[in-house]
């Protein structure tokens, strides 16, 4: 396994370290388990997006009718 040093600034060291789960957590450990979160959340969202855009022609069918428009003159 080889090893490369990266730049980054101090605020972010210090957002790296109140991160940490443990004291002795090493870094390359919180950023793997960054990107497993990151992943996690970019899923979800593209399942959550899926869901709305399935959504949205029902929803118009229910709420763009003639009923609910006679509701608001009435």
């Amino acid at each position: 396994m080889s090893v490369t040093t990266i730049q980054i600034q101090e605020e972010t060291l210090e957002e790296l370290k109140n991160l940490r789960k443990y004291k002795r957590q090493t870094y390359n450990e919180l950023i793997n388990n960054l990107i497993k979160l990151f992943k996690e959340a970019k899923t979800a969202n593209q399942y959550d997006e899926f869901l709305h855009k399935v959504q949205q022609k029902k929803m118009r069918e229910l709420w763009d009718n003639d009923e609910d428009e006679e509701w608001e003159k009435a």
